[in-house]
């Protein structure tokens, strides 16, 4: 028995030894690769919870009718217990089940790409990588969240599951995810964009979703926004307040969210943790990390797993932006205070950056960056600091994403082609201060349903619409507060 036990250990040792070689003859990319891949067998096994690691403590959500801090009783009308339990949950990992790793291997890991081109083009000293998640089926990063959420809701008996989308991406991924484990999807999808992207309409449609234009006259909240203003182009807010009513009404149907909550950011995480292993095999760590930023899920996909060098002071001086679009400013313009996330006052009052739950932002092309508010996470993390945050236009918006898409090959989603002119930016300092920078960007997905809006670059039709000081002043007009 010992000597068995002796060669079992042996044997360990062994295998132990033969990995760190591998290890180290792979830690150095070489100067013609650009792409970094990892295996289906280095898939995390685990999401970070950043929570455990704040550095000051998470502000309560606030029941919207009673003022008082939101129960697990309050959350379980609209969501499943597991994802409630994984809202709060002081776990800094959470186990990913191998149901929901079994669908991952249809795109996952996604692949880390070293923008040589786009580099050399910039004549920058920087090192440009850019995380890749419009490998996926529904062409972004939201089906990791979309599996996971449509997972949980099937464990516990759910048949239906309603939600928002804007550009249509969170709709296709949760659509994607329902016919795969066989759920009723009913989206409400912003009216400018139901218009400006047919095709993601049609994507859902495919995998079996039924589709409504927001504000619609099938509920309660879309008939009174109609009433008031029947040309209304609709919101995230408003369409958030119409999912919300048709899961409070149905026992059969609960509701899924594409961002902002802390579970969607949680499930998000297997981005930047898989970017972390492909960043080591580079030989590289970034200083800058950045992705685009509407609600946080891919800010925090990406960010959260670094983030935790930079709070546990391993990294002190890594740096993280979010961008976010003019005609929506949120954590550049908004105020840090209690509000609801959605138009109809249905959902709890978060603690977060809002523009104000009655604020509708203009019509831009980048639809997913159209929410009123963000992450309460992604907000407690600027409020103290943590990252930063910088807003664009669209033209210098869709001017990168053609310098991107010419030298790199991937024609950029709206949302995505923010993240692009950041690290642009940042690259173009480096050469004009002389130094050295390693820059890690989020490409959540591609612009194949978007080509109405490079259509609309092409022919100077497309507007930058900054938001005014008295839009602004209207939207803020609307924050309760506590």
């Amino acid at each position: 028995m010992a000597k068995a036990k002796i060669k079992k250990i042996k044997k360990a040792k062994k295998v132990l030894k033969e990995r760190k070689k591998v290890k180290k003859v792979n830690i150095i990319l070489k100067p013609e690769e650009v792409k970094i891949l990892l295996t289906e067998k280095q898939i995390p096994d685990a999401w970070y919870n950043i929570l455990p690691d704040l550095p000051v403590p998470f502000e309560p959500y606030i029941h919207p009718g009673t003022k008082k801090p939101l129960t697990a009783d309050d959350l379980a009308p609209i969501f499943p217990m597991a994802l409630i339990e994984q809202e709060l949950s002081p776990k800094r990992w959470i186990d990913i089940p191998g149901e929901i790793i079994d669908i991952y291997r249809l795109w996952r890991p996604s692949p880390l790409y070293r923008a040589r081109r786009l580099e050399k083009f910039l004549q920058t000293p920087a090192k440009i990588y850019y995380k890749y998640e419009g490998v996926s089926p529904a062409g972004s990063h939201k089906p990791n969240t979309a599996i996971a959420q449509a997972y949980y809701n099937k464990k516990e008996g759910v048949k239906k599951l309603s939600t928002e989308t804007g550009a249509g991406q969170w709709g296709s991924a949760l659509s994607l995810a329902g016919t795969l484990f066989g759920l009723e999807i009913e989206v409400y999808m912003v009216k400018i964009s139901y218009n400006q992207k047919p095709f993601r309409r049609s994507m859902m449609e495919t995998w079996g979703a039924k589709v409504f234009a927001s504000p619609t006259d099938r509920t309660e909240v879309g008939r009174k926004i109609l009433a008031e203003n029947p040309d209304s182009p609709g919101s995230l807010g408003i369409a958030i307040s119409e999912a919300v009513e048709v899961a409070v009404k149905d026992p059969n149907t609960k509701y899924s969210l594409g961002s902002v909550l802390n579970h969607v950011l949680l499930h998000q995480t297997i981005i930047g943790l898989e970017a972390k292993k492909q960043m080591e095999i580079a030989g590289d760590y970034p200083d800058v990390v950045i992705a685009c930023c509407g609600g946080g899920s891919n800010l925090g996909g990406i960010s959260f797993p670094f983030i935790y060098d930079k709070l546990t002071g391993k990294k002190p001086g890594l740096r993280t932006v979010a961008v976010e679009p003019t005609a929506c400013p949120t954590l550049t313009r908004g105020i840090y205070e209690y509000d609801f996330g959605d138009t109809g006052q249905m959902t709890p009052l978060i603690k977060m950056f809002t523009l104000g739950h009655k604020f509708v932002p203009s019509g831009i092309h980048a639809g997913g960056l159209r929410y009123h508010g963000d992450s309460a996470l992604v907000s407690l993390l600027c409020k103290h600091k943590i990252i930063e945050a910088v807003a664009y236009d669209q033209n210098p918006v869709f001017e990168a994403a053609l310098i991107f898409a010419k030298n790199e090959g991937i024609i950029p989603a709206p949302e995505s082609s923010h993240a692009i002119k950041a690290a642009i930016d940042e690259a173009i300092k480096a050469r004009e201060e002389g130094k050295k920078k390693v820059i890690l960007f989020n490409l959540s997905g591609h612009g194949h349903f978007d080509m109405i809006a490079y259509d609309d670059y092409f022919s100077g039709k497309l507007k930058d619409v900054p938001l005014s000081e008295e839009a602004l002043k209207k939207g803020l007009a609307s924050i309760p507060g506590l």
